[in-house]
């Protein structure tokens, strides 16, 4: 009774009171706010528009009124098995700027649903696939409709299995990602063969601020080879290696890079592989021309007392 009292004050509110104490950005839509309600505020320009109903209470009505002139979108389901509702919910939108379907459990089916309605939406800036059970066939799936969403600067696919045949199709399309600023490959599986891949077209990502490698089966080749390209890459400031197997032969490719190559990288992290005392020194002296370097993580590494003297 005491939440069926509260809907109603807030619909007793005038609309005017509602768009300047509950702006429409800022807005969280669910169970507990009441459809009408829903509408009310989802007519002010923008909104963002959270799931959190089962699928089942998804319908016809709510599409048709609430998804249009949504902008971001936080589906906080598990849609795995209720792909015919993924796709019927993604078709509804308009025009949309953030997915956030972050654990939706979609797996390679529901990425190949949504590749279908991803180029319909002209001011897409954001993707979220973090943990969605997406392997290479889903990762495929999204490489053919990438090319298409030029407006595009954040891609998330944490944590999901695309392995090297997935990154090296995904690879094919990021270069016509010319806005492209974020890209999480996190936790992705990604072994020497798929960093080759990405090295080939990070250099026409001119925009690639942030790459996130962290967590992968990143060795020797992949290493190096994405060193190689660092030159290319003018606006790449952070790049995250950590928790890869990479030892003391990448660590002295990381020492090759030119003067000229490596003024914009601030932030790198090398974290939990496997450098040692006799790899910091030779990484050391690649670094002393890395002049914007502002942050350097070697943590859980090889290195003793000893090799972190070569730092001063």
């Amino acid at each position: 009774r005491q939440a069926s009292l509260m809907q109603s004050s807030l619909l007793s509110l005038p609309s005017s009171l509602i768009g300047s104490k509950w702006p429409a950005e800022r807005v969280l839509l669910g169970l507990r706010v009441c459809k009408q309600l829903r509408r009310d505020l989802l007519e002010q320009a923008g909104g963002i528009l959270m799931v959190k109903k089962t699928v089942a209470e998804i319908s016809d009505d709510d599409l048709a009124q609430d998804f249009r002139r949504v902008s971001h979108l936080r589906l906080a389901l598990h849609w795995r098995g209720k792909l015919n509702e993924l796709e019927r919910a993604a078709s509804g939108i308009g025009s949309l700027v953030h997915l956030d379907l972050r654990g939706g459990q979609i797996g390679d089916e529901g990425m190949g649903r949504l590749a279908n309605v991803l180029g319909d939406w002209k001011a897409l800036a954001r993707l979220d696939f973090k943990l969605n059970s997406i392997g290479e066939k889903g990762a495929q799936r999204l490489a053919r409709v990438l090319g298409k969403c030029q407006t595009l600067t954040h891609l998330d696919l944490s944590e999901n299995a695309i392995a090297d045949d997935g990154a090296e199709r995904l690879a094919g399309a990021l270069g016509d990602c010319k806005a492209l600023t974020h890209l999480d490959l996190s936790k992705t599986e990604i072994g020497d063969e798929g960093a080759e891949g990405l090295a080939d077209v990070l250099g026409k990502c001119e925009a690639l601020a942030h790459l996130d490698l962290k967590g992968n089966k990143i060795g020797a080749e992949g290493a190096d080879r994405i060193v190689s390209v660092l030159g290319r890459c003018k606006a790449l400031a952070h790049l995250d290696l950590s928790d890869n197997k990479i030892g003391d032969e990448e660590a002295e490719g990381l020492s090759d890079v030119p003067t000229a190559e490596c003024k914009v990288l601030a932030h790198l992290n090398l974290s939990q592989n496997r450098i040692d005392n006799a790899g910091l020194g030779r990484l050391v002296g690649g670094l002393r021309v890395c002049t914007a370097l502002a942050h350097l993580d070697l943590s859980c590494n090889r290195i003793s007392a000893g090799g972190v003297e070569k730092l001063a």
